[in-house]
């Protein structure tokens, strides 16, 4: 193919039997289990393994991986000792890259990699990522206390992982419904077919760089605001609105400069983000549960949102996964910076599931250009030019 197609846009840049959509129909499947129903009934421990291992497991390999997740959850105190050095104004996702990126240095045992060889010890590969989906959320929810000049509160073993999350966040036990919704939350996040991110997680594991070194490239790569950065940019932009009654003015004004309306759009799907219809009734159940009392954030989005359907819906804009999950997450108390790094969380178990995959029939990344820039010419020395 020499036709040039900006963005790879409907290019195959792998196969893959992961994770599927139809954004005609609005639908997305793990392994083809649809995500409606993995946020009802699953964890986020069971859809880790499901992706991880390509099918739902046992009770007994559910309880293994589950034990072997809460076990990997502490750092070394290395890890916490760089956190401290790191500017407290920085980006919790530059934070978790860098600190991703250093765990190699602290946890090896690369070579199943080295040699140039491709890795088929499964072994390998199941225990690289347990220790890397363990700590994830270790390492955001530590940042949160030590960019604020405080220890971080120890992991716990006795929760389970959305669980041992928020308290890591707020040293308190958390209200089981919050803990739902944020399970809920990380199965919805974990895996969405080649996005940019994982895309950027397959190109690093081509070249059989370590599992650390991959999910760190895949970090960066979602910090944008074109991809897991956009929810903290919707929260930003309903606080900027300020109240439902100022939603049709503001947006007029928006779609009058062409402007981008953060959380709304996704170039696969043609109706509704499934995953936002889900984190919608999230919401409603957490209104309820509050007795309808809920910040005017949440009256705001849906107001916006209506509106949004009638001026954007003909041309096939609806609400994105991004839309819903930055309000609840503000909601459990955590800042909107941080909202990237419980995406990032999430998504490693669909990043190592790829990264699992890739090296399973591995060639390295190199695809080719379009070259538009001078033809071949003779250098002129600097005195004659």
């Amino acid at each position: 193919m020499s036709e040039y197609l900006p963005g790879l846009e409907g290019v195959p840049a792998t196969q893959s039997n992961i994770s599927d959509l139809d954004g005609k129909r609005g639908l997305l499947t793990y392994r083809g289990y649809r995500i409606a129903d993995l946020a009802v009934n699953s964890t986020f421990e069971e859809t880790a393994l499901l992706l991880l291992d390509g099918r739902l497991p046992t009770h007994e390999e559910l309880e293994i991986f589950d034990q072997q997740l809460r076990s990997n959850r502490i750092v070394k105190y290395n890890v916490r000792e760089i956190m401290k050095y790191l500017p407290a104004t920085g980006h919790p996702m530059e934070m978790l890259q860098t600190a991703v990126a250093s765990l190699g240095m602290f946890y090896q045992g690369d070579d199943c990699l080295t040699g140039g060889a491709v890795c088929q010890d499964l072994n390998y590969v199941h225990n690289m990522s347990v220790k890397i989906i363990a700590r994830m959320a270790t390492i955001v929810a530590m940042w949160e206390h030590v960019r604020n000049g405080y220890d971080p509160f120890p992991p716990r073993k006795d929760l389970n992982y959305a669980e041992n999350l928020l308290y890591m966040f707020s040293g308190e036990d958390p209200d089981p419904l919050m803990a739902r919704i944020m399970d809920a939350s990380l199965i919805l996040h974990a895996e969405h077919t080649i996005n940019a991110s994982t895309f950027a997680a397959l190109v690093a594991g081509s070249t059989l760089a370590s599992p650390f070194l991959v999910i760190a490239a895949a970090v960066g790569t979602l910090a944008g605001p074109l991809h897991g950065g956009a929810n903290q940019r919707v929260v930003e932009m309903l606080e900027e609105i300020g109240s439902p009654a100022n939603v049709n003015a503001w947006l007029d004004k928006k779609l009058a400069s062409k402007s981008k309306i953060w959380g709304m759009g996704h170039r696969e799907y043609k109706v509704k983000d499934p995953r936002a219809i889900i984190l919608q009734t999230l919401m409603h159940e957490l209104m309820e549960h509050r007795g309808g009392n809920m910040g005017p954030m949440f009256e705001t989005a849906l107001a916006l949102e209506e509106a949004c359907e009638e001026k954007l819906a003909p041309k096939g804009v609806f609400a994105n996964v991004d839309f819903y999950s930055g309000i609840l997450y503000k909601e459990m108390g955590i800042p909107p910076d941080q909202f990237t790094s419980i995406f990032a969380i999430a998504r490693s178990a669909g990043w190592l599931a790829h990264w699992r995959e890739q090296l399973g029939d591995n060639r390295i990344f190199r695809p080719t250009q379009v070259y538009t820039g001078q033809s071949e010419r003779d250098y002129v020395p600097i005195d004659e030019r």
